[in-house]
């Protein structure tokens, strides 16, 4: 595998060798310097090997192959001067033994079905054909490889768990004489401990962690990956099942975002990247490597430290003004779904509750209403301008609780089996939370349907055709090397980022399949789908597979895996039968109604100057937030509206105060009409509302409108230290 690859336009590569070796379980133990920059501490892997890996197992030579294509070279660390916590010392202050009580915050999900998984597994476990020559007189090496980029990796070590008082417990066999077996063997069974274990097994975990080290690990690094081998351990079974890696982050690492939030107030966050988490810690990135990890987080004592985890924590005060947080997961989850945030936050909970809302935590256990299962990720552009557009981006992320997090797709490049789920699903939560009559609610999801048809036709027609394909690997997919390496196809393109293609194509391919079977069937076989996948990594063909197994004949009309594969999945462009669907379909009641008063508006449009009678004045109909954004869209549409058009459109719907969807395309119209009287209504949206305003740079740079270029550049200058680097990278292409 080439390692030198353009971050413009290739795939990312998965580096880690997942067929020989998995990571069971992550112990973090950080420190967060706002000065600096920098995350550093210890990470320390909880390792399990597979049962069929042969004697001379090794890496793959892509794997092992560097930057300069030259033989792998392994140095041993140079010894670190870097000042850093004394890490038992800090650890010891954390309770751990706390783990022993179900307490506030915590809830025992023993003996439920998909919370724990720990039972050992059944991997495709092939040594590679390939070894990479170490230099240990020829004798061939087991390489542990794991993805990693923008790191600095300071001492690799074994770790020691043998040393653990009462940790014997786990040596099944008393007659092991050789050390590093004795350890392994430790390992083997603190990983596989029974789901009704998951709090003993989390204590030990930690106390394992804090062992001495047993001997230094030669390492490397390329652009990619970490390498780590033990001179002796030709085999996964021989390596060392517990390292501890000392490690720092790069104040620019892809992975980790330094910001301010809107206070001016210094915060970090690392929510998903384009490389996930590889800048925070060196992990295993397929998607197989599902794991559990708990971590200790370190700040000043006026921040506070949330992770994506199942307990409530609550800050221990540590001397020097500083306070350490502990969060853990128990259920096996990649490692991109771990996240951190750290920033002088503020808990807000409502001011007044009901009485049923009482009654109803009153009803709850203290672990239950306390619970706080993962961090959601909000624009600030989705709490303004009323509750339409918080709430539904809010139905899209519970959605993937069941589609992302419970039910993953085996391969990332099948985006559509976690965007185009939670695309479908979020109409029909939203419905649910505005307590809609079914009337109501199709009405409303017919609009939707409308506004993403037109969102997807214009995206169709402005992106590349190899961005178009839900299933760029086709017959490949989900096929990885010998070793577990992948790619990500087009993981690395910037434009993609941006593309909404993999969730609109995904989401009318599901509102097709559930207006073929009717939605009561449909849900009722997606509720089936979940309890079966649950925990569980697919492929496009299981859904597809079940769903037609549970379609009865006469509602098939043709329809086969191959022929959707075909249609919706491999292909670019508008699906025909969604071309041929969409024709036929009439317009919604709520469409209808916007088309009225675009007619209106037309009608003012053309009107001269001149006042008419009182009687003459048109009037307009108060509209939903999504059927303003079909108005201004079609409006739009219209070659020419004058400013007393719009100043006349923004004061009868208040458009400055509206959400960010309908404030887009507010400012797309002043744009494209060049209303200079509201410009300072679009630089304001470029500077508070950075994720969405992407577009709008593009459509001030081609409009060749000297004062609208200058003001886009001048955005750009005031905005780009605190955009995410894929955005200010797309921005500055455009501009200069």
């Amino acid at each position: 595998m080439d390692t030198k690859l353009d971050p413009s336009r290739d795939d990312l590569p998965l580096m880690a060798n997942t067929s020989h070796i998995l990571v069971k379980h992550y112990v973090l133990d950080l420190d967060v310097d706002f000065d600096s920059q920098t995350i550093d501490g210890t990470l320390v892997l909880f390792l399990e090997s597979g049962n069929r890996s042969r004697k001379k197992s090794g890496s793959t030579e892509e794997a092992c192959r560097s930057e300069s294509n030259e033989a792998c070279k392994f140095r041993k660390p140079e010894p670190c001067h870097v000042p850093v916590a004394d890490t038992r010392t800090s650890l010891s202050k954390m309770g751990y033994n706390d783990f022993a009580i179900c307490g506030k915050g915590e809830r025992d999900t023993s003996g439920k079905d998909g919370n724990h998984d720990n039972q050992e597994q059944t991997y495709g476990i092939s040594s590679s054909k390939h070894c990479c020559d170490t230099g240990n007189h020829g004798s061939e090496n087991f390489l542990l490889v794991l993805d990693c980029c923008d790191l600095s990796v300071l001492k690799v070590e074994e770790v020691d768990v043998a040393a653990v008082p009462g940790i014997e417990k786990f040596t099944r066999s008393p007659k092991l004489t050789v050390v590093s077996e004795l350890r392994n063997q430790i390992v083997r069974e603190l990983v596989t401990l029974p789901a009704d274990r998951w709090r003993e097994q989390l204590d030990c975990y930690a106390r394992c962690s804090q062992a001495p080290g047993c001997g230094e690990l030669l390492f490397d690094t390329d652009t990619w990956s970490l390498q780590i081998r033990k001179t002796g351990a030709q085999t996964a079974t021989d390596f060392p099942h517990a390292i501890r890696i000392r490690y720092r982050t790069k104040p620019q690492g892809r992975s980790v975002t330094w910001t301010s939030d809107q206070s001016g107030r210094p915060c970090v966050y690392t929510m998903g990247s384009p490389i996930n988490n590889r800048a925070l810690f060196p992990c295993q990135e397929p998607p197989v490597a599902m794991s559990t990890w708990q971590a200790t987080v370190r700040a000043a004592a006026s921040f506070v430290v949330l992770m994506s985890g199942e307990n409530s924590a609550k800050p221990t005060q540590l001397r020097e003004g500083r306070s350490s947080w502990h969060y853990y997961v128990t259920m096996p989850m990649p490692a991109s779904t771990f996240t951190i945030a750290v920033g002088p936050w503020t808990e807000v909970k409502p001011e007044t509750c009901s009485p049923s809302d009482l009654a109803a935590e009153r009803s709850l256990s203290p672990s239950e209403a306390d619970f706080s299962p993962h961090i959601v990720f909000l624009s600030q552009s989705t709490l303004t301008g009323g509750s339409h557009l918080c709430g539904t981006r809010l139905c899209h992320e519970i959605a993937h609780a069941w589609f992302g997090l419970a039910i993953g797709a085996r391969d990332w490049t099948e985006e559509w089996l976690s965007e185009g789920f939670a695309t479908h699903l979020e109409d029909v939560f939203w419905a649910k939370a505005q307590q809609l009559a079914p009337h109501e609610a199709q009405e409303q999801q017919e609009l939707r349907a409308s506004l993403r048809w037109r969102r997807l036709q214009d995206e169709l027609r402005n992106s590349p055709e190899q961005l178009q394909v839900l299933r760029p690997n086709k017959e490949k997919t989900g096929h990885v090397s010998d070793s577990g390496s992948s790619v990500i196809k087009h993981g690395l393109n910037p434009e993609k980022v941006f593309m909404q293609v993999h969730y609109l194509k995904g989401y009318f391919l599901l509102r097709f399949l559930a207006r073929r079977l009717g939605d009561d069937t449909y849900f009722s076989f997606l509720r089936k789908f979940v309890h079966t996948f649950h925990g569980q990594l697919i492929l496009s063909q299981d859904f597809l597979q079940m769903l037609l197994e549970n379609i009865p004949e006469e509602k098939r009309l043709g329809l086969s895996v191959e022929s959707i594969f075909r249609d919706w999945l491999e292909s670019p462009g508008l699906p025909q039968p969604l071309q041929t669907e969409r024709q036929a379909g009439a317009e919604c009641g709520l469409a209808r109604q916007v088309g009225a008063e675009v007619a209106k508006w037309n009608r003012v449009n053309r009107r001269p100057r001149k006042r008419k009678r009182r009687g003459t004045e048109e009037v307009f109909e108060k509209l939903l937030p999504d059927q303003l954004v079909l108005l201004l869209e079609r409006l739009l549409e219209q070659k020419t509206l004058n400013p007393r058009t719009l100043r006349s459109l923004e004061r009868t719907y208040c458009l400055s105060q509206q959400d960010a969807e309908v404030r887009h395309r507010w400012c797309e119209l002043i744009v494209k009409h060049k209303y200079t009287t509201a410009y300072k209504t679009v630089e304001e949206f470029l500077q508070e509302d950075q994720a969405m305003g992407i577009y709008l740079y593009g459509e001030l740079m081609v409009s060749e409108d000297a004062r609208q270029q200058q003001l886009a550049r001048r955005c750009f200058q005031l905005t780009k230290e605190q955009m995410d680097r894929c955005s200010a990278q797309v921005v500055a292409e455009m501009l200069f």
